[in-house]
């Protein structure tokens, strides 16, 4: 059993977090999967290990589906998943780069239902083909590629979403914006952002974060220089560090040692379209 749990750990972790958008939920499901078979070793886990291992855990993050649906109808705010630092903890390693979807595609699966997401995680972020999603999910092939078809119906045209990538220039364009944000140059912080941006922020109502998204350059804008000057009127300082989450590049912001806030940014021929920033201390524990 413990070849098995080495073998597999990796990909089931990477599964159970994005089919749940919670590192600590994915922890959680891969160990109660292990537990339920570690003494009954069912005939299907030594016929079909991975076939087998995938689908206890798909079956139990749709289980944990609807508490967490009625857990975030009660959220204050924005939900927005939590992130995970893949470069700087072994942990976090066990999520391969290659396997992962980009951050901003985890927030739009909240839009799917567990079965939906289910089959596009499968089949987008693993590569799996039809026959093998549907022995995962127990169902037929057609239905899985109905299933696929419809998530990718509710997504719209996600294609066009590029997360920030790792390459230095990428690294110094980030600079460049927050240059300017320091500098508070209004029309330099409207130049680097697309006429669709939308930023969304989660405090969960424990620290101050905007409890709707904000949409339209003017306003995203306004919202990022009025937080900036807020922290230079209040004598704060900010450090930022650049930094692998999600295995693309995000943005690290710290309060002294404590840290305040994770960016990320989706981006389209070199215009911000999306600013997701988690506030929540719940979901930055990793990060300390």
């Amino acid at each position: 059993m413990e070849h098995l749990y080495m073998q597999y750990k990796r990909l089931l972790l990477s599964l159970a977090y994005q089919l749940t958008g919670s590192f600590s939920d994915a922890e959680d499901v891969v160990q109660d999967v292990f537990l339920k078979v570690y003494d009954a070793k069912p005939q299907g886990l030594i016929e079909a290990p991975q076939a087998y291992l995938c689908r206890m855990v798909t079956n139990r993050c749709r289980d944990l589906h609807k508490s967490a649906t009625k857990r975030k109808e009660k959220y204050f705010g924005e939900w927005l998943p939590e992130p995970v630092p893949t470069s700087t903890d072994e942990t976090f390693e066990m999520i391969a780069r290659n396997e992962m979807l980009s951050y901003g595609m985890l927030v739009l699966l909240e839009q799917l239902s567990a079965a939906e997401r289910a089959v596009f995680v499968l089949r987008e972020a693993f590569g799996f083909s039809y026959v093998d999603i549907a022995a995962v999910i127990d169902k037929s092939e057609a239905n899985s590629r109905k299933l696929y078809s419809r998530a990718r119906g509710k997504l719209g045209p996600f294609d066009r979403e590029e997360s920030v990538d790792l390459e230095a220039e990428n690294a110094a364009w980030v600079n460049q914006f927050l240059s300017v944000l320091g500098q508070d140059d209004v029309d330099q912080v409207l130049a680097m952002l697309g006429k669709d941006v939308v930023l969304i922020s989660d405090g969960g109502g424990k620290v101050l974060a905007a409890v709707n998204p904000i949409v339209s350059p003017n306003a995203v804008s306004r919202f990022l220089l009025g937080l900036v000057r807020k922290n230079k009127q209040q004598g704060g300082v900010w450090t930022f560090t650049l930094s692998e989450i999600n295995g693309q590049l995000g943005l690290i912001i710290r309060s002294g040692q404590k840290v305040d806030s994770v960016f990320m940014f989706q981006v389209e021929e070199g215009l911000i379209h999306h600013i997701y920033i988690v506030r929540n201390p719940d979901k930055l524990k990793h990060f300390s």
